[in-house]
């Protein structure tokens, strides 16, 4: 009889706990439809647009690097030499009609070399790299100021390039074509919705990769003349992506 009786309590017991579980689930699922169903009304709506806008246009500078490498057993013997060969670079430059303002040192490296052996390192002596960049504004000029830079010594010539030289100022322009674009989208986006734009909340602008210099070269040292190639400038792109982010209600 008691084994009946704890039997009957133990189901009365169970019954209770999975009604309450019951009630706990249908309370929280219909909590989470509340929120669901009321949350367009209080959660803010967005509008993401981009507007790409394009400028081509040629090239007004050509940029290129121009230096050379020395060694020597002592230090001052490979500053002495490096020297004496960038001096006469750049007089041949100047004489050409580049200003001294369109001529900037971007390179100098002062290292210790060594030779490596089954015995271990052995010092042989330090090397200078110094380079110059020469932005060149007569085209016509290039092929001259490569070969005479060559011939006076310069044996690493490279990264030559085309661009505009304000170019701050191309994007900016661009960049305002690009953002009305984005700006007609936004509106006509939101009229197809039937939504109203309330204010911008975001911008932000994507820029293309640098491109690729156009030409690069490494000269041992020689007086002799060299050969530079005939330097196509083509069209140079200008582009601006602007992605805008509006509130919308």
């Amino acid at each position: 009889m008691e084994e009946t009786k704890i039997i009957e309590i133990s189901q009365k017991l169970f019954s209770l706990i999975a009604g309450l579980i019951a009630v706990v689930a249908v309370f929280m699922v219909g909590e989470l439809l509340y929120q669901f169903q009321s949350l367009p009304k209080n959660a803010p709506r967005e509008i993401i647009v981009s507007g790409e806008a394009k400028a081509y246009l040629k090239p007004d500078i050509a940029l290129i690097n121009l230096g050379t490498r020395t060694e020597a057993k002592k230090s001052q013997d490979a500053v002495n030499q490096n020297n004496k060969i960038m001096n006469a670079v750049i007089e041949s430059i100047k004489n050409l009609g580049v200003d001294d303002k369109d001529i900037k040192t971007n390179l100098y490296n002062l290292n210790p070399v060594y030779d490596y052996t089954e015995k271990g390192r052995v010092f042989r002596g330090y090397s200078l790299d110094q380079q110059i960049q020469v932005k060149i504004r007569n085209f016509d000029k290039i092929n001259d100021i490569l070969d005479n830079a060559a011939s006076n010594g310069a044996n690493t010539i490279g990264y030559l390039q085309f661009t505009v030289d304000d170019m701050e100022k191309v994007r900016a322009e661009v960049r305002v074509k690009a953002i009305a674009i984005a700006k007609e989208k936004a509106l006509t986006l939101a009229n197809q919705a039937g939504l109203k734009i309330e204010k911008l909340i975001d911008i932000s602008e994507d820029y293309p990769l640098t491109p690729v210099p156009l030409y690069e070269q490494r000269l041992g040292a020689t007086t002799e003349k060299s050969v530079a190639p005939q330097i196509q400038t083509g069209q140079l792109e200008v582009d601006s992506t602007v992605t805008l982010t509006y509130r919308v209600r």
